[in-house]
């Protein structure tokens, strides 16, 4: 049987006392646009850096393709933009992206497409300093997609998006998993996942709800917002209570 694209398997991580996430368990379908939300501290990010295998899991683990992020020996199936991947002092846009091309063996005609995908090509060749915090976004994106992946995963990937950059984003997920490509994408933007994302999983330090968007809010006659916070409240009021 075919690997998900990306599976936790009661993955726990402990920072001393504090305790990130707990046996947290789901897939990611292939093809499809899953959204990893939460609160701000609910796990995501330690989510996505352990499936990244930037921390280490205190237990359980999270495969891609099933195996560890570091056995996969063809990272170019995997498109990344996560916090803390800062850019090379100096670089031009053109020039950023292209040193992450060499690194998987691109040619310059994949830095071209990408750049020509998030709209960036009329500004390749401006310092990376000098780009606003939209553009910055939008270069994390052409360095998520520069290798055209099999699985994208985006932390957090509207931050620093106008409305219009929001709604641009939106189209570009949609027409990259249209072509078969997986998202999974960490967010606290709820209404806008609503309009993006097939399925859902709400995190808060644990999985809450791991399924479709459909299911959830009963083919839309209820918000995602309205789901997610009686999920998240009521178990806040069950721990407190």
């Amino acid at each position: 049987m075919t690997a998900p694209p990306v599976r936790f398997e009661s993955l726990t991580k402990r920072y001393g006392a504090t305790l990130a996430v707990e046996d947290v368990s789901f897939e990611v379908a292939p093809g499809r646009i899953t959204g990893l939300l939460g609160r701000n501290g609910a796990g995501k990010t330690t989510s996505l850096r352990a499936l990244l295998g930037l921390v280490a899991p205190t237990s359980g683990r999270a495969l891609v393709f099933g195996r560890p992020y570091a056995a996969l020996g063809t990272p170019q199936r995997v498109g990344v933009s996560i916090d803390g991947i800062g850019s090379t002092p100096g670089a031009t846009v053109a020039g950023e992206l292209g040193i992450w091309a060499t690194a998987m063996g691109l040619s310059r005609a994949h830095v071209e497409r990408a750049l020509g995908e998030v709209g960036l090509s009329d500004v390749a060749g401006r310092k990376v300093a000098k780009l606003s915090q939209g553009m910055r976004q939008r270069l994390a994106l052409a360095t998520a997609f520069v290798a055209d992946p099999e699985l994208v995963i985006l932390d957090e990937p509207a931050t620093g998006l106008d409305p219009s950059g929001i709604r641009w984003l939106r189209r570009v997920l949609r027409e990259r998993a249209a072509r078969g490509t997986t998202v999974l994408l960490s967010s606290h933007l709820l209404a806008e996942v609503e309009e993006t994302v097939d399925d859902v999983v709400i995190l808060d330090r644990t999985v809450r709800y791991a399924g479709s968007l459909e299911s959830l809010t009963s083919g839309g006659v209820q918000r995602l917002e309205d789901r997610f916070f009686s999920l998240v409240d009521a178990e806040e009021q069950y721990s407190h209570g």
